[in-house]
C-alpha cells in the first residue's frame, strides 16, 4: 500500500525529472542559437570580404538570366516543401535575394538560394530580388556550402559532399586525395608522431592548415568527426544512399542499415524503417533477428573447423591423423579442378 509521504516522494523525483529534462533541451537550444549566430556571423564576414557592385549589389534580374550551378552542393529538393515555399512566394514575393555571380555570355550563374529559383520559377515570377557578388570559384563554393549549412538544408550526403569539393578546391588537389589527407592526420596522430621538418612533411603541414582553416569556417564539424561520422557515407550501397539524400532517413540509421550485405532483405529494412518509422533500436534488432536466421557460410565452417584441427591434440593419433592427411588430399584435388 502507498503511503501519502511515498506520494509526495514520486512526484517530488517526477517533477525533478521533468525539470532536468527541460533544461537539457534549453541547453541544446542555446547551443543550436549560439551554432546559428557563428555560422551568420562567418557568412556575412565571407560575404564583406569579397568585392561586391556597389551600383549593382541588391536589385532584380530577370529569371530566365539565372543559369543554375552544376557544382552546387545541394540536390535534392523535397517536393512538399517547395510547394509549401511557392505558395508563401505567390502571396508575399521573394524575401531573401539569390546569390549570383555575372557571367561573360550575360548570364548569371547561381551561387546560393536555388530552392527559392525553383520556387519563384513554379510562382511564375519574371525576375527575383539578387544580391551580386565578384567571386572565384573556390569562393562562390564555400558561400554556397555556408548559406545551405545556415539554413540546414543540406542532408548528410550532400554536407558530406559539399565540404570534401571545398577541400578540394582549396588545396587544389582530387577528392581522393583530401581523404587519403584525412586518414594521414589521424593514423599520425594515433601513433603520435610528430612531423619532420622535410620538404614532403612542411606540405603536408600546409595542406592541413587549410583543412583546419576550411571547418573552422563551416563551424559544424572537427575533421575528425567528419573523417569518423561522414566519410563511410560515402561507401554506403547506392539504394541506402539515395534514400538518404532524399531526406527519407536519418544517417545512423542508414548507416546501420548499409551493414547488411544481402540487397534483397536491405530492400525490406530501408522500406519497412520509413514506413513504420522504425527506432535505431528496432533496425538493430531486426537487423539482429535476420543475421541469426542465416545458415553459417562454408568459408565461415571451414574457418572454425580449421581452428579446431590447429589446436586439436589428435595429431599424436597415427589413424586420425592419417585420416586428416587423406581430407585434405581430397580438398587440394577439389581446388584444384
Amino acid at each position: 500500500m502507498t503511503t501519502k509521504g511515498q506520494n509526495k516522494s514520486y512526484d517530488y523525483f517526477s517533477a525533478n525529472a521533468q525539470v532536468a529534462e527541460f533544461e537539457e533541451q534549453l541547453l541544446q537550444s542555446q547551443q543550436r542559437i549560439a551554432e546559428l549566430e557563428s555560422l551568420n556571423a562567418q557568412l556575412q564576414t565571407l560575404a564583406k570580404s569579397e568585392s561586391i557592385d556597389d551600383n549593382t549589389a541588391k536589385f532584380a534580374v530577370p529569371i530566365d538570366k539565372i543559369v543554375c550551378n552544376p557544382e552546387q552542393v545541394r540536390r535534392y529538393f523535397d517536393i512538399d516543401k517547395l510547394a509549401t515555399l511557392t505558395a508563401s512566394i505567390k502571396e508575399v514575393g521573394v524575401q531573401s535575394p539569390l546569390w549570383l555571380r555575372p557571367e561573360q555570355d550575360g548570364k548569371y550563374l547561381l551561387i546560393a538560394g536555388e530552392r527559392r529559383y525553383r520556387a519563384a520559377r513554379n510562382a511564375g515570377l519574371m525576375e527575383v530580388p539578387v544580391l551580386i557578388l565578384h567571386v572565384d570559384d573556390a569562393s562562390a563554393l564555400k558561400l554556397s556550402l555556408l548559406e545551405n549549412l545556415q539554413r540546414e538544408d543540406l542532408n548528410p550526403i550532400e554536407e558530406t559532399e559539399g565540404i570534401l569539393n571545398l577541400l578540394s578546391w582549396q588545396m587544389d588537389c582530387t577528392v581522393k586525395e583530401v581523404i587519403a589527407l584525412l586518414n594521414r592526420k589521424a593514423h599520425l596522430d594515433k601513433k603520435k608522431v610528430e612531423w619532420s621538418d622535410e620538404n614532403t612533411e612542411n606540405v603536408f603541414r600546409k595542406q592541413w592548415e587549410i583543412v583546419e582553416s576550411v571547418f573552422i569556417t563551416v563551424g559544424k564539424l572537427s575533421p575528425e568527426s567528419f573523417r569518423v561520422s561522414r566519410l563511410p557515407l560515402l561507401n554506403m550501397p547506392i539504394d541506402v544512399i539515395e534514400v538518404l539524400r532524399c531526406g527519407q532517413i536519418e544517417y545512423t540509421k542508414a548507416r546501420a542499415i548499409a551493414t547488411l550485405k544481402d540487397k534483397a532483405k536491405r530492400a525490406s529494412l530501408l522500406k519497412k524503417a520509413i514506413a513504420e518509422k522504425l527506432s535505431l533500436a528496432d533496425i538493430r534488432d531486426w537487423i539482429k533477428e535476420t543475421k541469426d536466421q542465416e545458415p553459417p557460410s562454408l568459408k565461415r565452417e571451414f574457418q572454425d573447423i580449421s581452428q579446431k584441427i590447429l589446436k586439436s591434440s589428435q595429431w599424436s593419433d597415427p589413424k586420425k591423423a592419417k585420416k586428416i592427411a587423406s581430407l585434405l588430399e581430397q580438398l587440394e584435388s577439389l581446388l584444384a579442378d
